[in-house]
């Protein structure tokens, strides 16, 4: 939750008027964190607090495999398009030299639009091997590559801010399109 790419990205959300609620998980077990995702969405979905027609979810590498996850099993359960979207910051495709088990199955099944924001030397997802899950998504999709960036987003010769500002900004200009696409 206080991962500074996190906070960046939703500073910036908020300050162009886009609500972000971010939390955390404990463990670092998907299924553990999946149902925590889970419990979030399913209670802003039926909160009277909140009145929420949609959202969007995001998360960064386990927590965007987490979401995804998520989005297909609600998927599954009711048909409403309460879930708009998913930004994925760094998705953890496969592990580190093991591109030939990959992390795909949940993302085959998403039909909602989903953005991936990686690096380009990202040694978790390779990027050819993203294009080509890709193209085999159902759902309408986006890559938006980081040149050179590592699964942590950083860049030689870049600052971080640098970095972020670049992401915030496809991130949001994104998530502007699909709002627009949802209201005509």
């Amino acid at each position: 939750m206080n991962f500074p790419h996190l906070v960046s990205l939703a500073a910036y959300l908020a300050s162009h008027g886009v609500l972000c609620l971010r939390f955390t998980c404990k463990g670092l077990n998907i299924a553990y964190r999946t149902k925590a995702f889970k419990t979030v969405v399913e209670y802003l979905k039926l909160s009277d607090d909140y009145k929420l027609l949609g959202v969007f979810l995001a998360g960064r590498s386990m927590g965007s495999r987490a979401a995804a996850s998520v989005i297909r099993q609600l998927s599954q359960d009711d048909d409403d398009d309460f879930i708009q979207g998913l930004v994925c910051l760094s998705y953890p495709l496969h592990r580190p030299k093991l591109q030939s088990k990959l992390r795909d199955e949940d993302l085959l099944f998403i039909r909602c639009p989903v953005l991936f924001v990686s690096g380009s030397a990202d040694e978790m997802c390779e990027k050819q091997l993203l294009e080509d899950v890709a193209s085999k998504m159902k759902a309408p999709k986006k890559i938006h590559w980081i040149d050179k960036a590592n699964h942590g987003l950083a860049v030689k010769g870049r600052t971080t801010d640098d970095v972020m500002e670049e992401i915030n900004a496809q991130v949001f200009s994104w998530l502007r399109e699909n709002i627009e696409l949802e209201h005509k």
